[in-house]
């Protein structure tokens, strides 16, 4: 006989399987409603089942700028990658010891956070509209997505760096490494599991960021931009058509990262392990 489960576990159960239905419930349901027939309207029942909706977005849209926004997210979720990931690692290196105003410095930094994300659009909107410069995706876009990607970003390599054991690099300073072998051999390997999760979050928020961009992308439209503006004047399952395909999109990205991270794993212990048997 088994453990007899107390009434504590089936409640909490409950309330864990109640937050996965809260959670992914509207997800799953733009998905199956995407699969309406060709006469299928935005609500249940279903009319039919095709994939009419999806070959609507490969056609010409009268509406909006569908694949236009997505290549604007795409640049730019990548560039904001980037730039978080560097930024991030140069913050996380420089906090390891400390300098004149680095306090009151980190708490400018994190203050973006609990600021609301469409004052901070507002006000980088306003920034340039005085300074007389082009409110645009790639400049007030841009910096508008990285008040929200930076601060992650660096509170995660300042948890890393916190338990980085400085005793490897004091190894390889002594055995003659010079202060970017140090860091290219040693410290990047190391730090290269936190460094995808920073990129990840850095590709990630600025994709599906919408307030932040709302007042700063100019006159073309990221890809939230775009669906949210697709919600005012679309009346077909082509919406949801487009969110099921930006979904998997998401999860496809996650799955690279992960993919790249264990592939990442495994060479690094293969080297090792070659390494060990070259001293044997």
């Amino acid at each position: 006989m088994g453990e007899k489960r107390s009434t504590g576990f089936y409640v909490l159960t409950a309330i864990f399987i109640a937050f996965l239905v809260f959670l992914y419930g509207p997800v799953i349901t733009i998905g199956i409603l995407s699969f309406q027939g060709p006469t299928g309207g935005l609500t249940f029942p279903m009319q039919g089942t095709s994939l009419h909706w999806f070959q609507e977005l490969f056609r010409t849209q009268m509406v909006g700028d569908i694949w236009g926004s997505f290549q604007r997210s795409i640049i730019l979720g990548l560039t904001v990658m980037v730039i978080t990931v560097v930024f991030s690692v140069g913050a996380g290196m420089a906090y390891r010891k400390k300098f004149f105003g680095s306090t009151p410095l980190f708490y400018l930094i994190i203050a973006s956070l609990v600021i609301p994300s469409i004052l901070v659009s507002l006000g980088v909107g306003l920034i340039f509209s005085q300074l007389g410069w082009e409110v645009h995706w790639s400049t007030s876009g841009l910096g508008a997505q990285l008040t929200w990607t930076l601060p992650f970003g660096i509170l995660i390599m300042f948890a890393v760096f916190n338990r980085f054991d400085k005793a490897y690099e004091e190894a390889g300073r002594d055995l003659g490494a010079g202060p970017i072998q140090v860091f290219r051999l040693i410290v990047l390997p190391i730090i290269a599991p936190s460094l995808i999760g920073v990129a990840l979050f850095g590709f990630t928020l600025s994709y599906d960021e919408f307030a932040r961009t709302l007042l700063t992308s100019g006159s073309r439209n990221t890809l939230p931009l775009e669906i949210f503006g697709m919600t005012t004047n679309v009346t077909t399952p082509v919406i949801y058509a487009l969110g099921t395909l930006t979904t998997l999109f998401s999860l496809l990205i996650i799955v690279f990262f992960l993919t790249f991270f264990v592939l990442s794993q495994r060479r690094r212990d293969k080297k090792g392990s070659d390494a060990g048997k070259g001293l044997v």
